[in-house]
């Protein structure tokens, strides 16, 4: 194939292209920020009177909460267009059982649990309506069945099964 061929088959991105962080308008600063630190499990890295950052692993931030257009805001009604939910990923099937864990241990709603076939999703919402996905991507061999189609699915599932699976019932 000639260099002209590659180009044209090539992806306008590079494959390490990423999502860095996610920014929220949130009506209550003070709620949204112990959400995201004290049940999620985030560290607080920036706090200021109209906006937080919060991160893992050190980064800077991963995300940003503010009130500067969103003080005692509510979240759109249905059938508006908007952030249908943001995902954070884990490196696996136990971290996302600990997770899990976390939050049903502070007392706070988990909604459905979702096999992906490529993934395996929680979902949840913050306190302002913000969805959040919870998931690990299975090993890269698994995303596609013998003919290369990609195994994708929606099977739901009771989250509290990553709890038994991963011995961290109580």
């Amino acid at each position: 194939m000639s260099s002209a061929a590659d180009e044209s088959n090539r992806s306008e991105l590079h494959p390490e292209v990423r999502i860095g962080h996610v920014h929220l308008r949130v009506a209550d600063l003070d709620r949204a920020t112990a959400f995201y630190r004290d049940v999620l499990g985030f560290d607080l890295t920036v706090y200021r009177s109209d906006y937080a950052f919060l991160s893992a692993g050190g980064y800077h931030h991963h995300i940003g909460l503010n009130t500067r257009y969103s003080p005692g805001g509510t979240p759109p009604p249905e059938g508006h267009t908007g952030l249908l939910h943001f995902a954070i990923l884990y490196p696996d099937r136990r971290e996302l059982a600990y997770a899990v864990k976390r939050i049903l241990e502070r007392g706070y709603p988990i909604g459905v649990g979702q096999d992906h076939g490529v993934s395996v999703s929680v979902y949840l919402s913050d306190p302002d309506g913000n969805g959040i996905e919870l998931y690990y991507d299975r090993a890269r061999k698994e995303w596609f069945d013998s003919r290369g189609n990609p195994n994708i699915k929606a099977e739901p599932f009771d989250p509290r099964e990553l709890l038994v699976e991963s011995g961290l019932t109580t």
